[in-house]
């Protein structure tokens, strides 16, 4: 009997159409049978549709989620592939022991960060998630599990960092963690001002803080306006149990009305939010929680967006290109009456990536949030594509749901390569869109 066809949602509520779902809960449980096209979903944190297939098995791996090993004087960790960032906090905080790249929530799976090479506040310094990636258990659809390193499977462990789950379903991943001594983090906030401001400020202090990014106030009539956030893990030791893994304080019940974020309420937010924080340019000490995953403190925020849902459209340019596409993006973004929340920018640096399709490069990097208003925002996307390409940048997979084949292919040079690493029966929506694959 076949298994019912199930909706699945991505976090920008992109909506599945006939999909199937098949649980594995276990390592040796089987795949689905047959021709039919399957993919990895994890949490399904994904904006876009990358983390979707259309008339296909979407393979739940949430129940996968158990730990293998832990050497405590290393903090070299192997977990199942469905294992959450949370989980992980929660095991390795209170034992001295950090996520060494984390992404901005928690309620994230390994695999799926695996599969995404995510990126964190502290890419300056240490790169992505795969950098500490150091082995992968990946099965394919032939039933075999190939063990992928560095050392073995080479090819397949780079197209696996950052492969969107094409590859096979990530089993297993041996992790390597970094030393803290403090739950807490030593946090500066600095007022922005114009569009220069960030670069400036970001150049100045990055050698200071292992973890920078700022957010900008995109409502703001006249020189934007924002705040430069930075921060190290305090080394004064302290109780390592302080703070761990608090549950969400909020919960957004079900959708809300489509009106109810929009452009007024979105200045009202930010006009909020940066005068509630410019004033506190002093260092202090914060809860790792509060410095990493402030929206994790609402479940289901995504909600809030209505029935249409929200749009993270996040791009990477030279960083000599960055203030002229910030300017002209921005502007690009006010001018069609639209408006951010979570605008945000970020500089990459130079520590390269294992993965074939990993987003990060050196750089600048721009995420604008926006509400989904159909078409009116397809058409300010197609505009701002226009400003990344003139500027030679690439677009982000895992919030995309609109990407063409020619602007995947212009954002990944090695996308031919990557597509001899593709596993026969795994397909999403998104590479079916982008040409990866049939």
């Amino acid at each position: 009997m076949s298994a019912p066809v199930k909706t699945f949602y991505s976090w920008g509520r992109r909506a599945s159409s006939g999909t199937r779902s098949a649980n594995l809960a276990w390592m040796d449980d089987a795949l689905p049978a047959g021709e039919v096209p399957f993919l990895p979903y994890g949490l399904g944190r994904s904006y876009g549709d990358s983390c979707l297939l259309d008339h296909g098995f979407l393979v739940e791996t949430r129940q996968l989620n158990r730990l293998i090993s832990f050497d405590k004087k290393t903090g070299l960790l192997v977990c199942e592939a469905g294992c959450s960032l949370a989980q992980l906090l929660e095991f390795c905080v209170p034992r001295g022991w950090f996520i060494p790249v984390t992404p901005g929530t928690k309620f994230v799976t390994v695999g799926g960060c695996v599969a995404n090479d995510v990126h964190g506040k502290n890419h300056h310094r240490a790169g992505t998630f795969g950098c500490f990636v150091r082995r992968i258990g990946l099965r394919r659809s032939d039933g075999t599990v190939r063990v992928c390193s560095p050392a073995e499977n080479t090819g397949l462990f780079r197209a696996t960092i950052g492969g969107l789950g094409l590859t096979g379903v990530i089993l297993w991943v041996e992790l390597q963690l970094r030393g803290i001594r403090s739950p807490l983090i030593r946090q500066q906030l600095e007022p922005l001002h114009g569009f220069d401001a960030f670069f400036e400020v970001a150049r100045r202090q990055e050698a200071a803080f292992e973890y920078s990014v700022a957010w900008l106030d995109a409502t703001h009539r006249g020189a934007p306006r924002g705040l430069f956030i930075a921060g190290n893990h305090v080394e004064d030791d302290g109780p390592l149990s302080a703070g761990v893994h608090p549950q969400p304080r909020f919960k957004i019940p079900r959708e809300l009305p489509d009106h109810m974020v929009n452009a007024w309420s979105l200045r009202l937010l930010n006009t909020g939010y940066y005068l509630a924080n410019a004033s506190r340019n002093a260092q202090r000490d914060v809860p790792y929680n509060g410095f990493f995953y402030p929206l994790d403190a609402v479940a289901d925020w995504n909600l809030a967006y209505g029935r249409k849902g929200l749009i993270q459209y996040q791009f990477v340019v030279p960083l000599e290109s960055g203030p002229e596409a910030l300017r002209e993006t921005l502007g690009k973004v006010q001018s069609a009456r639209q408006a951010s929340f979570l605008t945000v920018v970020k500089l990459f640096g130079a520590v390269e990536s294992p993965g074939l399709l990993s987003f990060p490069r050196p750089g600048a990097t721009i995420c604008f949030d926006l509400p989904n208003l159909g078409a009116a925002t397809d058409r300010l996307l197609d505009d701002l594509d226009r400003t990344v390409f003139a500027c030679k940048g690439a677009l982000y997979p895992a919030k995309d749901y609109r990407m063409s084949r020619d602007a995947f292919e212009r954002s990944y040079p090695r996308h031919a390569e990557f597509k001899s690493f593709i596993d026969p029966r795994c397909a999403s929506t998104f590479s079916r869109r982008t040409g990866l694959t049939a």
